[in-house]
């Protein structure tokens, strides 16, 4: 089975900034004024999901809670301080999570819409147990 998860924006360009250049996924694809709808896909080439993020005339009308996160777990310890490093250099501040868990866990940030994304240290802390 394939995933994409699909979402509209109001700033395709801030988007994908956030996900290759800070988050450090890849630019798949993409493709401009389909149906009047121009949209790039990211992701990790060789997997099998992607994000598809949108922008079109009608403007993105984001609803979702506290409790709605993509959660990101780095390969290693080295990545994920990595990427935490690379977040707060780009004066992306880290949020309070309501879960108490993710606090536990890893870091949340906001991504250009104000989707919370968690980086967690958890699947590699276990990793290099094992």
């Amino acid at each position: 089975m394939f995933l994409r998860v699909a979402r509209h924006t109001n700033n395709l360009e801030a988007i994908e900034d956030f996900y290759v250049d800070i988050l450090g996924f890849e630019r798949l694809g993409g493709f401009e004024n389909h149906n009047n709808y121009d949209g790039i896909f990211i992701g990790k080439s060789g997997l099998d999901w992607h994000f598809e993020f949108t922008q079109s005339q009608t403007k993105a009308n984001h609803s979702f809670d506290e409790d709605d996160v993509i959660v990101l777990y780095p390969k290693t310890i080295l990545d994920y301080n990595e990427l935490i490093k690379r977040l707060l250099q780009h004066n992306i501040s880290s949020i309070h999570a309501i879960n108490p868990f993710w606090n536990e866990n890893g870091q949340m940030f906001l991504d250009p819409d104000g989707y919370r994304i968690v980086v967690s240290p958890l699947k590699a802390e276990i990793d290099e147990i094992n």
